[in-house]
């Protein structure tokens, strides 16, 4: 079994290097790259209106990473004042790291749905809200706190960028070095995938791949898609990739 990992860099050559000590076969083709929000200049203004309880999230550690650099760039912190909240256990391992403070994420599966579910965020009628992520991506989470009353703003740390392939070569190569496993983390992953992808190869190759996702709402596209064999990891970091896939 040979395994494709499509997370983009740098999460998609440490899971491949982790596989292959384990003396699995893995290769790393990401099929997104990052880049600066278009939102980063107006980072330390939404920082500095969060008072006391007021609610700062992180969707992502690149949303984490984009942040911190162009706060260390305008010689400005992160304010201790706001309640710190991410979607997942990474993410809010690298908030902490750079803030300092207590990050609090849902344990039970990293979802909004299930971050939503805090008892931190139940009653939050008239406070400030700031969510720091990347472009498009889903509004569940700002449509829920702005419903529950929250004042809610959005800060577009990063931009998600598509990589460029040739998709009938790409294909090719891939079913001849015998991969059967998938590894796709985000919907806009898998649609690329599938959309690169030529019929002929998701026919006779693609979507009889072992497909491994993040959640319940990711395995739901991938069977619209075409896919039948698909497992959900129990978590979105690599830890938990890496224990589906042994």
């Amino acid at each position: 079994m040979s395994i494709l990992v499509t997370r983009p860099s740098p999460q998609g050559e440490n899971l491949v290097s982790r596989l292959r000590a384990l003396g699995r076969e893995a290769w790393s083709f990401p099929l997104i790259e990052f880049s600066p929000g278009r939102e980063l200049s107006a980072l330390g203004g939404h920082l500095a209106a969060l008072g006391e309880g007021s609610l700062l999230f992180a969707l992502s550690q690149h949303a984490v990473a984009f942040a911190n650099a162009r706060l260390a760039q305008d010689g400005l912190s992160w304010p201790t004042l706001p309640d710190y909240f991410s979607v997942g256990r990474t993410t809010a391992l690298a908030l902490h790291q750079v803030s300092g403070k207590e990050v609090r994420y849902p344990l039970d599966r990293e979802i909004s749905e299930v971050l939503l579910q805090l008892p931190e965020l139940q009653n939050i009628a008239g406070k400030k809200a700031l969510i720091l992520r990347g472009n498009g991506g889903r509004e569940l989470l700002g449509e829920n706190l702005t419903q529950r009353g929250a004042d809610v703003t959005f800060c577009e740390c990063y931009q998600r960028c598509n990589r460029h392939y040739d998709g009938a070569e790409e294909a090719m190569r891939w079913q001849r070095r015998g991969v059967t496993t998938l590894v796709v983390t985000s919907g806009e992953m898998l649609q690329q995938l599938w959309t690169l992808t030529p019929q002929w190869y998701r026919d006779s190759w693609l979507l009889g791949c072992e497909l491994l996702v993040v959640s319940e709402r990711l395995a739901q596209l991938a069977r619209e898609l075409g896919w039948r064999n698909i497992r959900v990891a129990d978590g979105a970091d690599n830890d938990a990739l890496l224990r589906a896939l042994q």
